[in-house]
């Protein structure tokens, strides 16, 4: 079984062969369960204090939280595998443009 690790902003990485979903961060339904995540310890904040755009499910009950959209993250794992496919490298853990302003936050 291959990893796919895709770059999700911020220099952050997720093994996309644990995502079970990955839903918009609007719904109520959605809100309590990352409250749920926030208690129970199982909540990983990628967001680098960014508005919460993407909130991923992973098999383990862990719930991840993403400055970028649901789509702009499963255009990268499209691009990821027709890129493994291909033989040409690993588009997804490319840094995006805006990576680079965002060093001066840490």
């Amino acid at each position: 079984m291959t990893i796919e690790l895709v770059h999700i902003g911020f220099s952050n990485i997720v093994a996309m062969n644990r995502v079970i979903a990955i839903a918009l961060p609007n719904s109520a339904p959605t809100k309590r369960v990352i409250q749920e995540g926030r208690n129970k310890g199982l909540l990983i904040d990628m967001t680098n204090g960014r508005r919460t755009k993407a909130v991923v499910f992973a098999d383990s009950g862990h719930i991840i939280l993403s400055a970028l959209a649901p789509e702009t993250i499963a255009g990268r794992l499209r691009a990821s595998r027709a890129e493994a496919y291909t033989g040409r490298g690993e588009s997804g853990l490319r840094p995006e443009p805006g990576d680079e302003k965002d060093e001066q936050w840490k």
